[in-house]
């Protein structure tokens, strides 16, 4: 008896503690001459141009270094890093993004 009245406040909890993961939408920095890094909040009403993946030897900044490079590349206004996570060979990171690019 006791379990079926904690039942559905314990999935009120859990469903409020999602509705916190998502954050409220912010626009995207001003356009620059080179990618900027943005977060999933702020790509709203950007355009999704692609995404791309590195691997490399060193460090995580090495990884980040690369997608920027990629991005630059790309000629992209932003990119949003997915993940970026050191494989089973030690120093080696692979790291994904997306591109996108401000409608014009």
């Amino acid at each position: 008896m006791r379990m079926q009245r904690l039942l559905p406040v314990l999935l009120a909890l859990l469903l409020s503690a999602c509705g916190s993961l998502q954050g409220t939408p912010r626009p995207a920095p001003p356009v620059t001459d080179q990618p900027q890094e943005i977060q999933r909040d702020q790509t709203q009403g950007l355009i999704r141009m692609g995404t791309v993946s590195v691997m490399v030897h060193g460090a995580p900044s090495d990884s980040e270094e690369a997608i920027k490079a990629k991005a630059v590349a790309a000629g992209v206004d932003y990119y949003q890093i997915l993940l970026n996570d050191e494989t089973v060979v030690p120093g080696q990171w692979y790291s994904q993004a997306i591109l996108y690019n401000k409608p014009r």
